[in-house]
This record gives C-alpha cells, sequence and structure tokens, in this order.
C-alpha cells in the first residue's frame, strides 16, 4: 500500500498494513502503525499519518475505498492519540561546555567571512540561529546598543529585545561595511540573509562536528547558571516564557538593565583569554549578589 512513498513510511507502516488491500486498512490497524512510534517519535509519526492519510484518499476518490477515511486526524485520531505539541520531546543539540568557550572563540575570530561574524554575534546575544540570520538593519538601534526583533520573528510570537555588548556592536559595525542589502548576514551571492548551511559548513571547517550552532544558547545558560545569575533573567535573555507574576516582581527597566549586565559580563567571558578562564569564573560569581532584583 505505502510502497511508494518515503522510506520512513515505509519502516514504520510497511509490516503492519503495506502487504493489505487499501479497503481493509481500518482505525484499529492505522493505531497499529501509530501507537508504537507517537510518543517516541512523534513528528515522525505525524508524517506517516499524513501519508497513510493521503493514500486512502486517493484511493477514495478513485472509488477504491468505502466509507470515512481511518487516518483522518480532526474528529477521529485527535481523539484516540494526544496532540504531537504535547509528546514532543525536546531535541538536545549539541552544546560546547562554557569553560571551553573562550578557546573556541579565540579560533572563530581569527576566521574571515561573513559566515564567522554571524556565528559570533549569535553567540554572545545567545539568540536562535533564525533570529540572527533573518536580522535586517531596522532593527538594530546602535545609538542605544539595542537590538529589537519583532514578534513575526520570534518563537513565542512577541517582541524581544536583546541588549547588545560592546562586542556585538563591533561585529554590526564590521558587517555596516560589507553591507548589501536590508539583511545584517548576507549570502554573498544571493545577497539574501545567509543560510543555515553555512554555519554547520563553518562547524565543519573548525572541525567542531561534534557541537552545533543552536547548542551555544545551552552554553549561555549553563555559563550564566554558574555565574549566580537568577533564572528569570537568564530565561529572558534567551526569549523563554517567564511567568508574568515574577516580571511583575521586576521593574521592567530593572529587568533590561540586568540582562545589560548580564550579557556584557557574557561577552567578556567568551572573549577573554582561555588561559584566565578559571580567574573569571571567580571574579564573576563574587559579583552574583549583584544580580538579585
Amino acid at each position: 500500500m505505502l510502497s511508494h512513498h518515503p522510506k520512513r513510511s515505509r519502516c514504520d507502516a510497511y509490516p503492519i498494513i503495506g502487504a493489505l488491500p487499501v479497503q481493509a486498512i481500518d482505525t484499529a490497524l492505522v493505531m497499529a502503525v501509530l501507537d508504537p512510534i507517537w510518543s517516541t517519535k512523534p513528528e515522525t509519526a505525524s508524517r506517516v499519518r499524513g501519508r497513510i492519510e493521503s493514500v486512502i484518499g486517493a484511493a477514495k476518490a478513485r472509488g477504491e475505498f468505502k466509507g470515512e477515511n481511518p487516518a483522518t486526524w480532526k474528529g477521529h485520531l485527535d481523539k484516540l492519540l494526544p496532540k504531537t505539541s504535547k509528546v514532543r520531546k525536546v531535541e538536545n543539540h549539541a552544546a560546547l561546555p562554557c569553560a571551553n568557550l573562550p578557546a573556541f572563540m579565540m579560533d572563530l575570530r581569527q576566521r574571515e567571512g561573513i559566515a564567522a561574524a554571524a556565528m559570533e554575534f549569535l553567540i554572545l546575544t545567545a539568540a536562535r540561529t533564525g533570529e540572527v540570520l533573518g536580522a535586517t538593519w531596522d532593527e538594530f538601534d546602535l545609538g542605544k546598543s539595542v537590538w529589537t526583533i519583532p514578534g513575526e520573528r520570534m518563537k513565542n510570537g512577541k517582541e524581544h529585545q536583546v541588549p547588545l555588548s560592546p562586542p556585538t556592536v563591533a561585529v554590526l559595525e564590521r558587517m555596516s561595511k560589507l553591507t548589501n542589502g536590508e539583511h545584517v548576514f548576507f549570502g554573498q551571492s544571493s545577497g539574501r540573509s545567509l543560510s543555515n548551511m553555512s554555519l554547520l559548513v563553518l562547524l565543519r571547517r573548525m572541525k567542531r562536528t561534534e557541537i552545533t550552532s543552536h547548542g551555544f544558547r545551552s552554553t549561555f545558560r549553563d555559563w550564566a547558571a554558574e555565574r549566580g545569575y537568577q533564572d528569570p533573567v537568564a530565561e529572558a535573555a534567551l526569549a523563554h516564557s517567564v511567568p508574568d507574576a515574577v516580571i511583575a516582581a521586576y521593574k521592567r527597566t530593572t529587568f533590561f538593565e540586568l540582562r545589560k549586565e548580564m550579557m556584557n559580563a557574557w561577552a567578556a567571558f567568551a572573549t577573554s583569554d582561555p588561559a584566565k578562564v578559571g580567574d573569571n569564573v571567580v571574579d564573576l560569581r563574587s559579583q552574583s549578589a549583584s544580580h538579585v532584583g
């Protein structure tokens, strides 16, 4: 039945329903395919369900299947299975231990090219890859050292302001001399925003295939925890949802100032001499009392 569909559908579905005539497929058989992988591989399971639904739908249009489509989600399988958003496991993006970051940054900053600049900016801002690569010049106020990312570009749909440390501003100033359109980090051939593949290729050239660009957000989070920054401040820097009651406990200006202080310290650590990482840890820990709002 699914022999003409992609390999994943064949692997998950074929052993159960692949050899059966399409009219024989019922809800119980569809559930037999989906139930074992719905919690462990929700994205794959969702795609498999959609493909089964499409095949049966096509058969129904040709008169080869009678009755309701047993793979229909709305009003049918949604009564039997939880939404994939509720069971989707968070993927762990390979992250660099924070103690190793200064050495990585030293190597990175010796490399030329737009991808290297984008990676440096990504690390210094602890932003998501898509947020960085999609950045346009009109989002920046370099006079106030603030990057305002509009809600439509944010995962949570809310506008996010990122305080820019001096090293981060320096990256933007370098890029402004190379500007080739509205995007800060652009593909030299297209003029459009740089692709994710460019950062992957950069990591490969650096022989760092064990880490990902997104993993630097985890590196930042570990660093912030080790330095004693309060969770709401670090979570806000990552644009994670913070309960309203927690945000209300801070004055908004103070909350931003705390993040500004934290991002300046993060940039200072990231760009520090790798040989002095131990000393930096001690010094920054001694300042943790100032991080309490």
